[in-house]
């Protein structure tokens, strides 16, 4: 089933609006100009029975002895007065005009004089009647009006007389016409202002709905958080804005919980094997101490305290480092340099690669000079410590170990990538699952405890801690974002 977008059902009711707006605009004008017709044709019957009313007349008044022309204006009015905005008259062939009457003419006078603009168009039409000898109907349609005229032979004493009788229909003119046009300004105001209100409701609501996409869409340094997102102005939106920020600070809420509690299962696991860690030194003191007792040699008790001091120093090491993996680590990001950052591990440990006779390089190059990524500077120094130390340690004498970093860009998210590689034998398969568990060791002097801490400063940071599989060398990755969320 497709769904259909909110901006794709305005849009098609905008169509819908803007169709039925014209199809109303058609079926107005169509009722106009059915009104108009209607109208038109009720003035030329008026026209036809206003000729015929002035033929009874002088029918009925002439009979046999004829009319006086006198009384034949009056014989014209008297014909015309029921009937509203008709005017008319009789005709001479000779003599043309003999009278004429409009008595429902509405100026402020009597209306005495034959219209000058329709002279000929009504001597024509009697010249009509007087060949055909039957009555004849003109209609001259005009912008603003239809003329309708209609002449009828007189039949009667003197010969070469006609009626005629004309009235106007005003089309674009009067009531009907004013009405119409108010009700296609009222419709075209409707239709342009709904129209104009959609647009900008449109336009507003999807700028709105571009910039929470874009924001929802930028990269995050962690790729987890949900941003927290600025009301729209939009309520319906905001709502749901709302409702996200609130859904992102119980999705921080839950992150923070998930970390602390991967801590305490860390704490957890390392129970068994710190008490076995603990346990082995101080059996070791206990067993000098005890024959340093026993045999009273002055010189015997000397080596064993010198023992239980070492094994001492072994057990603050390893409760140090317990202590730096389960605490908590309050970050203080700051733009750090990254270059100067592996330029001075790689100077701390130049005695001891030198010892070794390895030789520590830094690939630094590509980074930007002017952007820098935000990290605790003290804790990234002290994991790449922890990753040198390995490396130095695994490298054989001749061989090289390198320092890197390069800035990437992964599924849109700026990251800064360090790398410590160590020309060694490697790592043996059988601890590579667990590497970066704590106790979890290939040497039988280490603690276990120097990976596990690099994880935890990479996880503080938002970011992991790996080794990368099939590298020509032994390469471990410290994987940071380059700004923080």
């Amino acid at each position: 089933m497709t769904a259909y977008s909110l901006r794709a059902r305005l849009l098609a009711l905008w169509v819908l609006l803007l169709a039925s707006a014209a199809a109303t605009a058609y079926l107005m004008w169509g009722v106009y100009n059915q009104s108009t017709g209607v109208q038109v044709a009720q003035a030329e019957l008026a026209v036809g029975r206003a000729c015929r009313e002035i033929i009874d007349r002088f029918s009925a008044q002439a009979g046999t002895q004829g009319i006086a022309e006198a009384d034949l204006a009056g014989l014209v009015s008297a014909a015309l007065a029921r009937f509203p905005g008709i005017e008319g008259g009789i005709w001479s062939a000779s003599g043309g005009p003999l009278a004429y009457a409009y008595p429902t003419y509405e100026g402020s006078g009597p209306k005495t004089d034959l219209p000058a603009a329709e002279h000929d168009t009504i001597a024509a039409l009697n010249g009509q009647v007087l060949r055909v000898d039957h009555a004849v109907s003109v209609r001259r349609p005009s912008r603003t009006q239809v003329l309708m005229l209609q002449g009828c032979p007189l039949h009667g004493p003197a010969p070469g007389l006609t009626a005629w009788a004309m009235a106007r229909a005003h089309v674009n003119d009067g009531p009907t016409y004013t009405r119409f046009l108010a009700g296609l300004g009222f419709l075209a105001a409707t239709v342009l202002g709904s129209a104009a209100f959609l647009g900008w409701f449109l336009y507003g609501f999807s700028g709105r709905i571009a910039r929470l996409e874009a924001k929802l869409a930028a990269p995050r340094p962690d790729g987890e958080d949900l941003p927290h997102l600025d009301h729209t102005g939009e309520r319906e939106l905001d709502r749901l804005v709302d409702a996200l920020n609130a859904a992102g600070g119980r999705l921080r809420e839950a992150q923070a919980r998930i970390v602390a509690a991967e801590r305490l299962a860390a704490v957890g696991r390392l129970a068994a094997s710190i008490a076995h860690e603990i346990r082995n030194p101080i059996a070791a003191m206990r067993l000098k101490a005890e024959n340093a007792l026993v045999s009273g040699d002055p010189h015997r008790a000397a080596a064993a305290l010198e023992t239980v001091l070492g094994q001492i120093a072994r057990v603050d090491t390893l409760l140090r480092d317990l202590l730096n993996l389960t605490q908590a680590r309050a970050l203080n990001r700051i733009p750090t340099p990254v270059a100067p950052l592996l330029a001075g591990c790689a100077q701390l440990h130049e005695d001891l690669a030198h010892a070794r006779s390895v030789r520590i390089t830094v690939a630094a190059d590509g980074l930007p000079a002017a952007d820098h990524p935000h990290l605790d500077r003290a804790q990234t120094a002290r994991a790449l410590d922890n990753l040198l130390l390995n490396a130095l340690q695994h490298a054989p004498p001749g061989g090289r170990v390198r320092l890197g970093a390069e800035r990437v860009t992964v599924d849109g998210a700026v990251r800064l990538r360090l790398s410590v590689a160590d020309t060694g034998a490697g790592i043996d398969p059988a601890i590579r699952a667990g590497l970066f568990e704590p106790f979890v060791t290939g040497r039988p002097d280490g603690t276990g405890l120097g990976l596990a801490i690099v994880r935890e400063i990479a996880l503080a940071h938002r970011g992991e801690a790996r080794l990368v599989e099939g590298a020509p060398e032994t390469t471990f990755v410290l994987d940071l974002p380059w700004q923080p969320s």
